[in-house]
């Protein structure tokens, strides 16, 4: 499978490339875009507040520059977090994209978006404080009404980035659990 992984706000960070080098392991061809051209940041303010400068039309401009000399492959969009947001968004607007997996966070879905049946697997802390239980009810079904077959799994007591292992959210337990999943939806594509 190709897959076009994005990093959180905290930049391309060393457990993005572990995840690469992870998901390069199972057989899977897989590129890391610096969309924030070598910067990280240590907190999530900190990720945040460049993000903004940025802008959310140049960061996804900056993703689509990325994903375009591949997408004719058919690509997994996947990303952490604000990786994930702009995996959906591009996911859901490339008609060859052949599945989406999404690491702790989610996106507004666009009005009249629309894929044919497109596998998408969610996996996401319980609780997590950017993504609250309604709004996880109201995008689950607004990506069951767009088209997307979607698969949730939660994660009872991790935290936000739970798979970063250089962060405080890490859960080892939760991030294997998430890594056996995933790399089963993979295969499955």
């Amino acid at each position: 499978m190709n897959i076009m992984l994005f990093h959180s706000t905290h930049g391309l960070r060393p457990a993005v490339r572990q995840a690469a080098d992870r998901l390069r392991a199972a057989g899977h061809e897989v590129w890391t875009p610096d969309l924030f051209e070598g910067r990280t940041f240590e907190t999530v303010e900190e990720g945040m507040e460049f993000n903004e400068r940025i802008g959310k039309d140049e960061l996804l401009k900056r993703a689509v520059l990325a994903a375009a000399p591949y997408s004719e492959r058919g690509l997994v969009y996947a990303g952490f977090s604000l990786g994930a947001s702009i995996a959906q968004t591009l996911a859901l607007g490339d008609e060859k994209a052949r599945g989406l997996l999404l690491l702790h966070g989610t996106s507004d879905i666009a009005a009249g978006a629309s894929v044919d049946e497109l596998p998408v697997q969610l996996h996401v802390a319980e609780p997590d404080p950017f993504e609250t239980d309604d709004w996880l009810s109201a995008w689950y079904l607004q990506m069951g009404r767009a088209g997307a077959d979607v698969e949730v799994y939660r994660y009872a007591g991790a935290g936000h980035l739970y798979t970063d292992p250089d962060l405080p959210d890490y859960d080892e337990e939760a991030a294997e659990a998430t890594w056996r999943v995933a790399l089963g939806f993979l295969d499955s594509l």
